[in-house]
Protein backbone atom coordinates (compact mmCIF):
# COMPACT_ATOMS: atom_id res chain seq x y z
CA UNK A 1 0.00 0.00 0.00
CA UNK A 2 1.13 3.68 -0.79
CA UNK A 3 0.97 6.36 1.68
CA UNK A 4 -0.17 9.89 0.01
CA UNK A 5 2.54 12.13 -0.75
CA UNK A 6 4.74 13.60 2.36
CA UNK A 7 7.47 16.27 2.85
CA UNK A 8 9.16 13.93 4.52
CA UNK A 9 12.39 11.98 3.12
CA UNK A 10 11.35 9.02 2.60
CA UNK A 11 13.75 6.05 2.52
CA UNK A 12 13.10 2.53 1.35
CA UNK A 13 14.72 -0.98 2.70
CA UNK A 14 14.41 -4.11 0.81
CA UNK A 15 14.93 -6.60 3.36
CA UNK A 16 13.06 -9.38 2.84
CA UNK A 17 13.67 -13.68 2.10
CA UNK A 18 14.93 -14.62 5.37
CA UNK A 19 14.82 -12.99 9.48
CA UNK A 20 18.54 -12.54 9.17
CA UNK A 21 17.63 -9.43 5.84
CA UNK A 22 14.27 -8.61 7.73
CA UNK A 23 15.03 -7.71 11.04
CA UNK A 24 18.22 -5.81 10.89
CA UNK A 25 16.28 -4.21 8.38
CA UNK A 26 13.47 -3.18 10.93
CA UNK A 27 16.17 -1.98 13.28
CA UNK A 28 16.84 0.68 10.74
CA UNK A 29 13.55 1.28 9.68
CA UNK A 30 12.81 2.23 13.48
CA UNK A 31 15.79 4.56 13.82
CA UNK A 32 15.32 6.59 10.44
CA UNK A 33 11.54 6.66 11.44
CA UNK A 34 12.65 8.14 15.02
CA UNK A 35 14.59 10.72 12.52
CA UNK A 36 11.63 12.14 10.83
CA UNK A 37 11.60 10.09 7.92
CA UNK A 38 9.01 7.90 6.18
CA UNK A 39 9.94 4.50 5.53
CA UNK A 40 9.11 1.41 3.22
CA UNK A 41 9.72 -2.44 3.86
CA UNK A 42 10.39 -4.23 0.42
CA UNK A 43 9.45 -7.54 1.47
CA UNK A 44 9.08 -10.71 -0.22
CA UNK A 45 5.83 -12.67 -0.18
CA UNK A 46 7.36 -15.56 2.06
CA UNK A 47 5.21 -16.30 5.62
CA UNK A 48 8.01 -15.40 7.59
CA UNK A 49 8.09 -11.48 5.90
CA UNK A 50 4.19 -11.36 5.96
CA UNK A 51 4.23 -12.43 9.69
CA UNK A 52 6.81 -10.22 10.56
CA UNK A 53 5.33 -6.87 9.46
CA UNK A 54 1.97 -7.31 10.54
CA UNK A 55 0.67 -4.51 12.72
CA UNK A 56 3.98 -2.18 12.35
CA UNK A 57 3.35 1.54 13.11
CA UNK A 58 4.64 4.21 10.98
CA UNK A 59 6.01 1.56 8.51
CA UNK A 60 5.22 1.12 5.08
CA UNK A 61 5.48 -2.21 3.69
CA UNK A 62 5.35 -2.96 -0.14
CA UNK A 63 5.56 -6.77 -1.22
CA UNK A 64 7.86 -7.38 -4.21
CA UNK A 65 7.39 -10.97 -6.42
CA UNK A 66 10.72 -12.29 -5.37
CA UNK A 67 12.03 -15.59 -5.32
CA UNK A 68 15.39 -16.88 -4.11
CA UNK A 69 17.67 -18.79 -6.63
CA UNK A 70 17.48 -22.67 -5.34
CA UNK A 71 17.52 -25.84 -6.85
CA UNK A 72 18.47 -24.82 -10.21
CA UNK A 73 15.18 -22.65 -10.43
CA UNK A 74 17.21 -20.47 -12.82
CA UNK A 75 13.68 -19.50 -15.45
CA UNK A 76 11.59 -18.80 -11.64
CA UNK A 77 14.89 -16.82 -10.04
CA UNK A 78 15.24 -14.84 -13.25
CA UNK A 79 11.39 -14.29 -14.32
CA UNK A 80 10.71 -12.73 -10.89
CA UNK A 81 14.02 -10.63 -10.68
CA UNK A 82 12.50 -8.79 -13.63
CA UNK A 83 9.41 -8.69 -12.13
CA UNK A 84 10.61 -6.96 -9.13
CA UNK A 85 12.69 -4.95 -10.74
CA UNK A 86 9.64 -3.64 -12.86
CA UNK A 87 7.52 -3.31 -9.59
CA UNK A 88 10.25 -1.15 -7.95
CA UNK A 89 10.40 0.94 -10.66
CA UNK A 90 6.36 1.38 -10.96
CA UNK A 91 6.75 2.17 -7.01
CA UNK A 92 9.59 4.44 -6.91
CA UNK A 93 8.03 6.34 -10.03
CA UNK A 94 4.64 7.35 -7.81
CA UNK A 95 6.97 7.67 -4.89
CA UNK A 96 10.60 8.46 -5.45
CA UNK A 97 12.79 7.76 -2.44
CA UNK A 98 15.50 9.43 -1.12
CA UNK A 99 17.39 6.74 -0.04
CA UNK A 100 17.16 2.90 -0.78
CA UNK A 101 19.39 0.53 1.76
CA UNK A 102 19.60 -3.06 0.81
CA UNK A 103 19.82 -5.34 3.60
CA UNK A 104 21.52 -8.77 1.38
CA UNK A 105 19.37 -11.59 -0.16
CA UNK A 106 17.25 -11.76 -3.16
CA UNK A 107 14.88 -8.77 -2.69
CA UNK A 108 17.80 -6.70 -2.45
CA UNK A 109 19.29 -6.07 -6.17
CA UNK A 110 16.05 -4.96 -7.82
CA UNK A 111 15.21 -2.09 -6.20
CA UNK A 112 18.50 -0.99 -5.65
CA UNK A 113 18.85 -0.96 -9.52
CA UNK A 114 15.72 0.61 -9.99
CA UNK A 115 16.47 2.81 -7.74
CA UNK A 116 19.86 4.13 -9.82
CA UNK A 117 17.39 4.95 -12.30
CA UNK A 118 16.00 7.90 -10.54
CA UNK A 119 19.57 9.23 -9.21
CA UNK A 120 18.30 8.02 -5.59
CA UNK A 121 21.35 7.34 -3.18
CA UNK A 122 22.18 3.25 -2.38
CA UNK A 123 23.21 1.55 0.23
CA UNK A 124 23.98 -2.22 1.34
CA UNK A 125 24.61 -3.78 4.55
CA UNK A 126 26.30 -7.18 5.42
CA UNK A 127 26.02 -9.06 7.95
CA UNK A 128 28.42 -11.92 7.79
CA UNK A 129 32.00 -12.36 7.89
CA UNK A 130 31.76 -13.63 3.85
CA UNK A 131 29.17 -10.96 2.06
CA UNK A 132 26.54 -13.02 0.31
CA UNK A 133 26.14 -13.04 -3.59
CA UNK A 134 23.40 -10.71 -3.86
CA UNK A 135 25.52 -8.31 -1.82
CA UNK A 136 29.24 -8.87 -3.98
CA UNK A 137 26.91 -8.15 -7.07
CA UNK A 138 25.69 -4.75 -5.59
CA UNK A 139 28.48 -3.39 -3.89
CA UNK A 140 29.92 -1.56 -7.13
CA UNK A 141 26.42 -0.02 -7.65
CA UNK A 142 26.12 1.71 -3.85
CA UNK A 143 27.21 4.79 -2.57
CA UNK A 144 28.50 3.39 0.71
CA UNK A 145 28.42 -0.51 1.96
CA UNK A 146 27.96 -1.19 5.73
CA UNK A 147 29.36 -4.13 7.09
CA UNK A 148 28.86 -6.18 10.25
CA UNK A 149 31.90 -7.85 10.21
CA UNK A 150 35.47 -5.59 9.17
CA UNK A 151 37.18 -8.99 7.44
CA UNK A 152 34.25 -8.58 4.98
CA UNK A 153 35.62 -5.32 3.42
CA UNK A 154 38.27 -7.02 1.24
CA UNK A 155 35.32 -9.14 -0.51
CA UNK A 156 33.32 -6.26 -1.20
CA UNK A 157 34.24 -3.68 -4.23
CA UNK A 158 32.29 -0.68 -2.98
CA UNK A 159 33.92 2.64 -3.07
CA UNK A 160 33.15 3.35 0.89
CA UNK A 161 32.83 0.67 3.81
CA UNK A 162 31.80 1.30 7.08
CA UNK A 163 32.20 -1.22 9.54
CA UNK A 164 28.87 -0.78 11.90
CA UNK A 165 28.08 -4.04 13.46
CA UNK A 166 24.76 -5.66 12.55
CA UNK A 167 21.54 -3.80 14.07
CA UNK A 168 19.32 -5.45 16.19
CA UNK A 169 16.27 -4.18 17.27
CA UNK A 170 15.89 -2.69 20.61
CA UNK A 171 13.99 -4.95 22.37
CA UNK A 172 17.01 -7.43 22.42
CA UNK A 173 19.07 -6.00 25.57
CA UNK A 174 21.36 -7.81 28.09
CA UNK A 175 18.80 -6.62 30.79
CA UNK A 176 16.40 -9.02 29.39
CA UNK A 177 18.34 -12.15 29.97
CA UNK A 178 15.82 -14.58 32.52
CA UNK A 179 13.06 -12.47 32.24
CA UNK A 180 10.53 -13.51 34.04
CA UNK A 181 7.58 -12.34 32.08
CA UNK A 182 9.28 -13.89 28.69
CA UNK A 183 8.57 -17.13 30.25
CA UNK A 184 5.38 -16.80 31.34
CA UNK A 185 4.50 -15.56 27.89
CA UNK A 186 6.01 -18.34 25.91
CA UNK A 187 4.37 -20.64 28.79
CA UNK A 188 7.57 -21.84 30.46
CA UNK A 189 8.13 -22.79 34.17
CA UNK A 190 9.89 -20.11 35.73
CA UNK A 191 12.37 -22.25 37.98
CA UNK A 192 13.96 -24.28 35.62
CA UNK A 193 16.19 -24.13 33.02
CA UNK A 194 15.30 -23.53 29.03
CA UNK A 195 17.27 -24.61 26.71
CA UNK A 196 16.29 -23.04 23.19
CA UNK A 197 16.86 -24.63 19.87
CA UNK A 198 16.45 -22.38 16.52
CA UNK A 199 17.60 -23.03 13.16
CA UNK A 200 16.67 -19.76 11.89
CA UNK A 201 13.13 -18.21 10.53
CA UNK A 202 12.77 -21.27 8.45
CA UNK A 203 13.82 -23.73 10.84
CA UNK A 204 16.61 -26.60 9.79
CA UNK A 205 16.71 -30.06 10.09
CA UNK A 206 20.08 -31.13 10.28
CA UNK A 207 19.73 -29.42 13.83
CA UNK A 208 16.35 -30.73 14.45
CA UNK A 209 17.59 -34.28 13.99
CA UNK A 210 20.73 -33.46 15.82
CA UNK A 211 18.78 -32.51 19.30
CA UNK A 212 16.59 -34.94 18.66
CA UNK A 213 19.08 -37.79 18.92
CA UNK A 214 20.54 -36.06 21.74
CA UNK A 215 17.13 -35.78 23.70
CA UNK A 216 17.56 -39.33 25.44
CA UNK A 217 20.86 -38.90 26.90
CA UNK A 218 19.21 -35.24 28.80
CA UNK A 219 16.02 -37.20 29.38
CA UNK A 220 16.95 -37.06 33.63
CA UNK A 221 17.87 -33.62 33.23
CA UNK A 222 15.27 -31.35 34.85
CA UNK A 223 15.56 -28.94 32.21
CA UNK A 224 12.84 -27.64 29.63
CA UNK A 225 13.24 -27.14 26.05
CA UNK A 226 11.94 -23.81 23.69
CA UNK A 227 12.55 -25.71 20.30
CA UNK A 228 11.28 -23.74 17.01
CA UNK A 229 11.36 -26.26 14.42
CA UNK A 230 10.69 -24.46 10.79
CA UNK A 231 7.03 -25.41 9.51
CA UNK A 232 8.47 -28.90 8.42
CA UNK A 233 9.65 -30.73 10.85
CA UNK A 234 7.26 -29.49 13.38
CA UNK A 235 5.28 -32.33 13.92
CA UNK A 236 8.27 -34.57 14.08
CA UNK A 237 9.93 -32.82 16.55
CA UNK A 238 6.80 -32.33 18.69
CA UNK A 239 6.48 -35.98 18.62
CA UNK A 240 10.22 -36.35 19.82
CA UNK A 241 9.52 -34.38 23.21
CA UNK A 242 6.28 -35.77 23.83
CA UNK A 243 7.74 -39.62 23.41
CA UNK A 244 10.26 -38.97 26.01
CA UNK A 245 7.50 -37.55 27.94
CA UNK A 246 9.83 -33.85 28.20
CA UNK A 247 8.66 -30.46 29.24
CA UNK A 248 8.65 -28.33 25.67
CA UNK A 249 7.57 -25.94 23.69
CA UNK A 250 7.73 -26.27 20.36
CA UNK A 251 6.72 -24.22 17.99
CA UNK A 252 7.50 -23.45 14.08
CA UNK A 253 8.37 -20.19 14.27
CA UNK A 254 8.47 -17.12 16.93
CA UNK A 255 8.16 -13.57 15.76
CA UNK A 256 9.15 -12.43 19.13
CA UNK A 257 12.58 -13.94 19.56
CA UNK A 258 13.31 -11.65 22.06
CA UNK A 259 10.98 -13.33 24.51
CA UNK A 260 12.98 -16.19 23.61
CA UNK A 261 16.48 -15.24 23.93
CA UNK A 262 15.10 -13.71 27.20
CA UNK A 263 13.79 -16.80 28.72
CA UNK A 264 16.82 -19.20 27.63
CA UNK A 265 19.08 -20.14 30.05
CA UNK A 266 21.43 -21.81 26.93
CA UNK A 267 20.89 -21.96 23.13
CA UNK A 268 21.77 -23.97 20.17
CA UNK A 269 21.42 -22.21 17.28
CA UNK A 270 22.33 -21.78 13.32
CA UNK A 271 25.08 -18.98 12.80
CA UNK A 272 23.43 -16.88 10.91
CA UNK A 273 24.99 -13.21 11.58
CA UNK A 274 21.89 -11.48 12.62
CA UNK A 275 21.37 -14.35 14.90
CA UNK A 276 24.72 -13.87 16.20
CA UNK A 277 24.17 -10.40 16.86
CA UNK A 278 20.81 -10.99 18.51
CA UNK A 279 23.09 -13.70 20.83
CA UNK A 280 25.55 -11.38 21.39
CA UNK A 281 23.00 -8.48 22.23
CA UNK A 282 21.70 -10.77 25.05
CA UNK A 283 24.62 -12.26 26.14
CA UNK A 284 23.35 -15.85 26.45
CA UNK A 285 26.00 -18.66 26.13
CA UNK A 286 25.12 -20.99 23.26
CA UNK A 287 26.27 -23.97 21.08
CA UNK A 288 26.77 -23.03 17.23
CA UNK A 289 25.51 -25.38 14.49
CA UNK A 290 26.58 -23.93 11.09
CA UNK A 291 24.58 -24.85 7.97
CA UNK A 292 27.11 -26.56 6.06
CA UNK A 293 25.75 -25.61 2.88
CA UNK A 294 25.81 -21.99 3.44
CA UNK A 295 26.94 -20.35 0.76
CA UNK A 296 30.93 -20.27 0.79
CA UNK A 297 30.78 -21.47 3.97
CA UNK A 298 29.84 -17.72 5.81
CA UNK A 299 27.87 -19.56 8.72
CA UNK A 300 31.42 -21.90 9.73
CA UNK A 301 33.19 -18.82 9.67
CA UNK A 302 31.06 -16.33 11.58
CA UNK A 303 31.01 -19.31 14.40
CA UNK A 304 34.13 -19.90 13.92
CA UNK A 305 34.77 -15.73 14.77
CA UNK A 306 33.00 -16.17 17.89
CA UNK A 307 34.51 -19.47 19.18
CA UNK A 308 38.01 -17.87 18.67
CA UNK A 309 37.57 -14.80 21.39
CA UNK A 310 35.12 -17.27 23.81
CA UNK A 311 31.74 -15.88 22.93
CA UNK A 312 30.27 -19.54 21.61
CA UNK A 313 30.91 -23.27 20.99
CA UNK A 314 31.31 -24.67 17.85
CA UNK A 315 29.03 -27.78 17.65
CA UNK A 316 29.27 -29.55 13.76
CA UNK A 317 26.34 -30.95 12.83
CA UNK A 318 27.86 -34.60 12.69
CA UNK A 319 28.66 -34.39 16.27
CA UNK A 320 27.75 -37.44 17.98
CA UNK A 321 24.25 -37.61 21.08
CA UNK A 322 27.04 -37.64 23.34
CA UNK A 323 29.11 -34.56 22.42
CA UNK A 324 25.46 -32.24 22.01
CA UNK A 325 24.99 -33.52 25.45
CA UNK A 326 27.82 -33.00 27.21
CA UNK A 327 28.17 -29.23 25.58
CA UNK A 328 24.60 -28.69 26.53
CA UNK A 329 25.41 -30.08 30.38
CA UNK A 330 28.30 -27.37 30.30
CA UNK A 331 26.64 -24.59 29.00
CA UNK A 332 23.91 -24.53 31.57
CA UNK A 333 25.75 -25.86 34.62
CA UNK A 334 29.39 -24.63 34.76
CA UNK A 335 29.25 -20.98 36.67
CA UNK A 336 32.58 -20.16 35.44
CA UNK A 337 32.17 -21.04 31.74
CA UNK A 338 28.62 -19.12 31.10
CA UNK A 339 30.52 -15.60 32.75
CA UNK A 340 33.43 -16.26 30.79
CA UNK A 341 31.61 -16.64 27.72
CA UNK A 342 28.92 -13.66 28.78
CA UNK A 343 31.65 -11.28 28.85
CA UNK A 344 33.24 -12.17 25.43
CA UNK A 345 29.62 -11.74 23.90
CA UNK A 346 29.82 -8.21 24.78
CA UNK A 347 32.97 -7.53 22.34
CA UNK A 348 30.09 -8.55 19.49
CA UNK A 349 27.25 -6.42 20.42
CA UNK A 350 27.00 -3.08 18.42
CA UNK A 351 24.46 -1.35 20.03
CA UNK A 352 24.55 1.81 18.18
CA UNK A 353 24.65 -0.56 14.51
CA UNK A 354 20.89 0.53 13.29
CA UNK A 355 21.55 4.40 14.83
CA UNK A 356 25.20 4.83 13.17
CA UNK A 357 23.79 3.49 9.59
CA UNK A 358 20.61 6.08 9.77
CA UNK A 359 22.95 8.62 10.48
CA UNK A 360 24.86 7.88 8.08
CA UNK A 361 22.42 7.81 5.15
CA UNK A 362 21.11 11.40 6.32
CA UNK A 363 24.51 12.61 6.38
CA UNK A 364 24.98 11.74 2.96
CA UNK A 365 21.95 12.94 2.08
CA UNK A 366 22.89 16.00 3.76
CA UNK A 367 26.07 16.23 2.11
CA UNK A 368 24.72 15.46 -1.22
CA UNK A 369 22.46 18.03 -1.22
CA UNK A 370 25.07 21.03 -0.75
CA UNK A 371 27.23 19.28 -3.23
CA UNK A 372 27.46 20.62 -6.69
CA UNK A 373 27.45 17.85 -9.44
CA UNK A 374 30.60 16.25 -9.87
CA UNK A 375 32.40 16.35 -13.01
CA UNK A 376 33.46 12.63 -13.00
CA UNK A 377 33.34 9.76 -10.28
CA UNK A 378 35.22 9.02 -7.65
CA UNK A 379 37.72 6.17 -7.15
CA UNK A 380 39.14 3.97 -4.70
CA UNK A 381 37.56 2.49 -1.65
CA UNK A 382 37.75 4.77 1.97
CA UNK A 383 36.70 2.12 5.10
CA UNK A 384 35.83 3.62 8.40
CA UNK A 385 34.43 2.97 11.73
Amino acid sequence: MISPASTKLFVAIACGGTGGHLFPGLAVAEQLRQRGCDVALLISPKEVDQQAVKNLPGIETFTLPAVGLQNRNYFAFANSFWNSFRASRKYFNQRNPAAVLAMGGFTSAPPVLAARKFGTKTFLHDSNTIPGKANRFLARFVDEAFIGFPEAASRLRAEKISVTGTPVRPQFSQSAIGNRQSATALGLDLNLPVILVVGGSQGARGLNDLILSALPLLAEKNWQWLHLTGAADFEKVKAGYAKLNLKAVVKPFLVEMDLALGAATACVSRSGASSLAEIAAMRLPSALVPLPTSADGHQLTNALAFEKTGAAKLLPQNSSPEKVSALLVELVGEVAERSKMQAALAQWHAPQAAAVIAKKILSSLAVSARRPPAESPATGKTISA
